[in-house]
């Protein structure tokens, strides 16, 4: 049987069309909350009632994919990519194109390997294309156009001590999957609570501003995925060590209030917690943190390792950790000065 984080994670969702995941969300978490909102952006916004402060929580629903760019006459579908993806992290994965008459299986190459089964550098994105066995004038008929959403094709399988599960769409599914465990707990939070899923996170957190610009929160949480770099000899974020929390990023710095308290509340009981200091990336505590007048915001992230690929590898023990610490933050929310 697929559990929710298995369903979430094999479902398909790239920035710009995140519909098939705002279903799943929309069935699990309309139980737990007093009403839900679809904005004209996408993004889901389901509301608990309560009193203040008014806290919103985001997790984007959207993942990194691809899109159709051309077609030659040969039926190499060349594509543009949605999100970071390093080229190395295509080659010989299986997709499927979406068209309005149905999808298009295929498989990405490039012609060293195609031709001669010899990679001798490291291939750009132009280089890669998709194989689907047809002609142009095949794929035309069928409905293949430019614009096209590509798809992976990868279900998650289970590593290690079952603990550990990998497949695609880690970042953000991972942060849906906290939020819709935290809304069954909600009962017993006093305060008004904004769990939102954002779209387009990948291509510029735009999801995040307008969302924010809706609710106006007195402070928020990102709820999302880091780099685990555990493998590397200078290594500063760890799978199975916990979540952790946003102290600086590539464009921000996660609010030190926020911030301190959740170190307390961690201490206090006793939840393994990393200090993420990094230059790599953002999160939509970014744009949440510039709408209207400002919003005190930070990020909480889950580690995981082999980012933007087909094969992330997250640890269920951080995921329940950052449940808990969420649960505990709402049960007990900053007294923030500013």
């Amino acid at each position: 049987m697929v559990d929710l984080l298995e369903e979430l994670l094999n479902a398909f969702g790239v920035s710009g069309s995140e519909a098939n995941i705002r279903k799943i969300i929309i069935r699990e978490i309309k139980k737990y909350v007093h009403d839900i909102h679809v904005d004209k952006s996408g993004n889901l916004i389901a509301h608990k009632k309560g009193k203040r402060p008014k806290v919103m929580l985001a997790a984007h629903m959207d993942e990194v994919g691809l899109i159709v760019k051309n077609i030659d006459p040969h039926g190499r579908v060349f594509f543009s990519v949605i999100g970071g993806i390093d080229p190395l992290a295509l080659i010989c994965q299986r997709v499927s194109v979406e068209t309005t008459k149905g999808l298009v299986f295929g498989v990405i190459t490039i012609d060293d390997m195609s031709n001669a089964f010899n990679i001798e550098v490291k291939p750009k994105l132009s280089d890669l294309y998709v194989d689907t066995g047809l002609t142009q004038k095949e794929l035309i008929k069928i409905g293949v156009q430019t614009g096209d959403y590509i798809y992976f094709k990868r279900k998650t399988i289970k590593l290690g001590t079952n603990d550990l599960l990998s497949g695609k769409a880690l970042d953000d599914r991972v942060g849906c999957y906290i939020l819709l465990q935290l809304a069954k707990k909600l009962k017993q939070i006093k305060n008004e609570v904004y769990l939102t899923f954002t779209v387009q996170e990948e291509i510029g957190l735009y999801g995040a501003k307008t969302s924010a610009y809706t609710i106006d929160p007195d402070w928020a949480i990102a709820v999302d995925v880091t780099n685990a770099d555990d493998y590397a000899p200078d290594a500063t974020i760890r799978m199975s060590k916990g979540p952790s929390i946003t102290i600086k990023d590539a464009e921000m710095l996660g609010n030190h209030e926020i911030n301190q308290w959740i170190m307390k509340l961690c201490k206090k009981h006793r939840i393994p917690l990393q200090l993420d200091v990094s230059d790599f990336g953002t999160t939509d505590a970014l744009n949440i943190a510039v709408s209207k007048k400002g919003v005190p915001a930070t990020a909480m992230t889950v580690p995981v390792r082999n980012l933007h690929t087909t094969i992330g590898i997250v640890d269920r023990n951080d995921i329940n950790y950052a449940v808990k610490l969420l649960y505990l933050l709402l049960k007990n929310p900053p007294k923030l000065k500013l």
